[in-house]
């Protein structure tokens, strides 16, 4: 992404002249800020009907667009119902993506792969986004003889006409790390992130009931509620170590149901009365958070501002003081609803401007992820012209993790070279090539200043005006005489999103 010099220069304008009459411009957007966008693939048709080269232009086309409504994430989902939108030997081709399951794309693509690469190539972040549970999502789809839950049915559930994994066996779990090890082991992939559905969400009224045999046979006198529950964190912590051992820096993210438990049923709870991921998911997130087992968490916070049963102001408020501070926040926000509601209190005809600047203000919450990246890509009530006008106008850093003393080396052998095609800036990179560590510097910050800026403070976002994967950017035409005076700074992104030292020149 390429900042435009001339808006700077205008806004700078502006600001000299509003500072002549004693105002002050604010500047809200934060230098750092995880600004994700899930991609869903599951209920979603598109894809079945496009081929190969049409799938491919409709993602680029939808990463394009979430790059320039300030995005700098992408969610994509890669495994939505035990089966794959990627090469595996594991699961089958979804169809979600070719119609039937098991069928594969022709001609032959990787969509996982390919994604991957465009998002890279933007700068962006890419989490693969899986859920780990779910086989079946609805009682019409059949699975092949020699699916696993025709040959050995004792290790899967059914539930309101769908089939899962049964959370119980150590086997699913192991299948389900093996699943990931493999994304993880094969694909350069900046984070792993699952969803919200653990055990089955009630329906009907009914909660989940069909694990029986399994607790019979494994439950050895537990409370039901709390045997079910261990049986998720022993999956989570396991996902994590998998991860961790594959690839330290590959970050695993939670997007949970945005209750944690109402204050009805526990005084730490928050003030809501809704579904609760404790008691009817059998997910106790907070407790992945103190053990350091996730790395970041996104509650999904798709109700309204003031909403009676679940007021989102008040769960961004809650999820920040009660969630271990060893784990970013990231609020899941619901584009459309927020969009299409009020904010009497606000003066406002949307909840957008609330919810974000809510975001900013709770210390431990580092960024939003819209739901769904569609509503953004397709600008649904203005939204993506008021995120990259206003709440996203500016470049941001994701949040760096990990080892805080560590960071990579700075380039080198910064230039500047004048070619018929422009001015442009290079450098190279020390120790480049050879095995994967967390300090290889993957993604480059550049910086520019005017005259009489200070050329020392890299804290302002404005002066970002790219991050990307390369090691060349143009910064000018080739007859422009705006360079005049201006100098540029040049940092390095290692896969924690630690920034080196920078190195500058002025032209």
């Amino acid at each position: 992404m390429i900042k435009h010099r001339s808006i700077r220069k205008m806004v700078l304008t502006l600001t000299a002249a509003l500072l002549a009459f004693g105002a002050m411009a604010q500047h809200d957007n934060p230098k750092r800020e995880f600004r994700g966008a899930w991609l869903h693939v599951i209920g979603q048709t598109q894809y079945q009907k496009m081929g190969t080269e049409e799938c491919k232009q409709y993602i680029s086309d939808q990463l394009d667009r979430l790059q320039s409504a300030g995005c700098n994430a992408v969610i994509f989902q890669v495994r939505p119902t035990a089966d794959a939108l990627y090469e595996s030997e594991l699961e089958p081709w979804s169809a979600w993506l070719t119609g039937a399951r098991g069928k594969a794309p022709q001609p032959g693509w990787d969509p996982l792969q390919y994604t991957l690469e465009e998002a890279h190539k933007r700068g962006m972040e890419f989490h693969a986004w899986l859920n780990p549970y779910r086989v079946t999502s609805n009682s019409k789809e059949v699975l092949s003889s020699a699916h696993a839950a025709n040959k050995e049915p004792h290790r899967f559930v059914k539930f309101n006409g769908q089939i899962f994994f049964d959370p119980a066996y150590q086997e699913n779990r192991d299948f389900i790390c093996d699943v990931v090890r493999d994304i993880v082991n094969r694909y350069d992939v900046d984070g792993i992130h699952i969803d919200d559905y653990f055990y089955p969400y009630p329906a009907d009224g009914k909660r989940f009931n069909g694990d029986d045999a399994s607790y019979a046979k494994l439950g050895h006198g537990m409370n039901r509620n709390e045997w079910r529950r261990h049986n998720v964190d022993l999956l989570i912590e396991q996902l994590h170590g998998t991860i961790k051992t594959e690839k330290d820096w590959v970050r695993f993210g939670v997007s949970p149901f945005g209750i944690w438990r109402n204050k009805k049923s526990d005084a730490r709870g928050s003030n809501s009365n809704g579904l609760q991921n404790y008691d009817d998911l059998y997910a106790d997130v907070l407790l992945w958070a103190e053990e350091g087992w996730i790395d970041y968490l996104a509650p999904q916070l798709y109700w309204t501002l003031d909403m009676k049963a679940a007021p989102s102001r008040h769960l961004a408020e809650w999820w920040d003081a009660n969630v271990s501070p060893k784990v970013d926040i990231y609020i899941g926000q619901d584009t459309k609803r927020t969009m299409d509601n009020p904010d009497p209190g606000n003066n406002d005809r949307n909840e957008l401007d609330t919810k974000v600047k809510l975001s900013r203000r709770l210390p431990n919450v580092k960024g939003n992820i819209w739901w769904h990246g569609y509503w953004v890509t397709d600008n649904y009530k203005g939204v993506a012209d008021s995120l990259a006008m206003k709440y996203q106008s500016t470049i941001a850093l994701p949040p760096a993790y990990g080892d805080g003393s560590k960071r990579p080396d700075r380039v080198q052998d910064l230039k500047v070279e004048h070619t018929p095609e422009g001015v442009f800036l290079t450098w190279q990179v020390p120790g480049d090539g050879g095995m994967q560590h967390s300090t290889d510097p993957i993604r480059f910050v550049v910086y520019e200043f005017f005259p009489g800026e200070d050329t020392e403070s890299l804290e302002d976002p404005q002066t970002i005006i790219a991050l990307t994967p390369y090691r060349r950017v143009r910064v000018g035409d080739c007859d422009s005489d705006e360079l005049e005076g201006v100098t540029f700074a040049v940092t390095a992104l290692d896969r924690m999103n630690r920034e080196s030292a920078p190195v500058r020149v002025s032209l």
